[in-house]
């Protein structure tokens, strides 16, 4: 009887595996012809992509760059290729694309939004990412009075003033709450802001200071303002401003206070019952009527206010959302570890609240932003607002796609940007091992 091995001695060399399973034939199996109806699926779509493209591409690319006006730029479309039919006229935005990022702006003055935008990317830095500069902090917190003063000129006391005011009302919270009580504190604080702004503040630094030393800029007046600037400023102030607004109003909506909850509520259901252009025309034309006579009420500061409340109704209804999906356990480890209602929030439940709420988070900004367009139906203009503008001048008149896709790249760079941080942001919070 023969010996026969159960097991192999010898280990078997490793094969190459098939090419039809790894590099590129691999991946074009398992995703576009995995089955027969994908495969077909694959011709339909890249045919549909090549039929989109082959009008869309020569459009772009065997265009006209350099004319005076559309008509000139026609013919010379018709000299080059012989029909001016799937050919772009850029020459437009060659020749206004200034004004549509400007606006009527002042030209010399130029450096000062773009200083502003240049200052805003270095001072979300610390916000958006973890590696950034700590120092850079310091002017993420005087951005918000910094910008103003840039934009619009003037003193540089009075964006002074406001920060400190803002000062005042912190060290009032600090030093007060632990004798007045968390709630007195808060209401004392703002009393003490409010004060300072209306008289103190003016008093000695506008009035005082600035006497002495007058620093400050040119000023430009709200209806130079247009262009993509324009939208930037007014989406910039409306997302910074209604993510705060929009926690606190989330918060009031759950709590137990009967008159807290009521307030909020019925603030978030009116503004989401009423369209945001209804708001817009009452920041336009009704808001002056109750104010007192002779107050001079910005046009811009009036919408941004409207397109911050319209933000910050949708972004409670967000974060609460966020917080209704939190596990009960959350609350109740809070609560066994002994912190009170605010210490919860700020280490426990709201870091967690709004990291479920990214996704919605982030729609939401990208909703804002693009709802600045209908500040044109108001008269300011935006990048839209100039757009008619120029069509109605004698040169340009007639001339549509070409003024649309520019507006759409600038607003497609910026909300992509917001999309692609949101899953960046989504990734490097991800906890679960799936």
């Amino acid at each position: 009887m023969s010996n026969q091995a159960f097991v192999r001695r010898e280990i078997i060399e490793e094969q190459t595996p098939p090419l039809t399973a790894f590099g590129l034939v691999g991946w074009l199996r398992e995703n576009l012809f995995s089955n027969w109806f994908n495969a077909i699926l694959t011709f339909i779509s890249l045919y549909f992509i090549w039929y989109v493209l082959s009008g869309v591409v020569p459009w772009i690319f065997l265009s006209v760059w350099n004319a005076g006006s559309l008509s000139e730029c026609r013919e010379i479309a018709s000299a080059t290729w012989g029909g001016t039919h799937g050919h772009a006229c850029w020459a437009v935005i060659n020749d206004r694309w200034i004004q549509l990022l400007f606006g009527f702006y002042p030209s010399h003055l130029y450096w000062r939004p773009i200083l502003a935008f240049v200052l805003l990317l270095i001072s979300l830095a610390p916000i958006l990412f973890t590696g950034a500069p700590k120092k850079i902090f310091y002017l993420t917190a005087v951005y918000p009075f910094v910008l103003p003063w840039l934009m619009w000129g003037g003193s540089v006391w009075a964006s002074v003033s406001a920060l400190l005011g803002f000062v005042v009302g912190y060290a009032i919270i600090r030093y007060t709450s632990e004798i007045l009580g968390q709630l007195a504190a808060v209401i004392l604080s703002i009393i003490g802001a409010v004060v300072w702004w209306l008289y103190i503040g003016p008093l000695l630094l506008s009035q005082g200071l600035g006497a002495i030393l007058p620093l400050a800029l040119e000023p430009v007046i709200s209806r130079y303002f247009g262009g993509f600037m324009l939208a930037i400023l007014i989406g910039v102030v409306a997302i910074g401003c209604s993510l705060p607004i929009g926690i606190v109003l989330a918060l009031g909506r759950q709590s137990d206070l009967l008159i807290l909850k009521t307030i909020s509520v019925w603030f978030i259901e009116f503004i989401r019952g009423v369209p945001l252009i209804t708001l817009l025309f009452v920041a336009s034309t009704l808001l002056n009527i109750f104010m007192p006579p002779g107050t001079n009420f910005d046009i811009i500061l009036r919408v941004m206010i409207m397109v911050t409340l319209f933000a910050s109704a949708y972004m409670a209804e967000v974060i609460r959302g966020g917080l209704a999906a939190l596990p009960r356990g959350q609350f109740e480890g809070a609560d066994s570890l002994g912190l009170n209602y605010w210490q919860a929030q700020r280490l426990i439940i709201m870091p967690q609240a709004l990291k479920i709420s990214i996704p919605g988070i982030v729609s939401t900004f990208i909703g804002v932003f693009k709802d600045t367009t209908l500040v044109s139906i108001i008269g300011l203009m935006d990048p839209l607002g100039l757009s008619q503008g120029i069509r109605a001048n004698a040169e340009w008149n007639g001339i549509y796609w070409e003024l649309f896709a520019f507006i759409a790249f600038l607003f497609f760079i910026v909300c992509f940007s917001m999309s692609r941080y949101s899953m960046y942001l989504e990734r490097k919070l991800q906890t679960d091992h799936r």
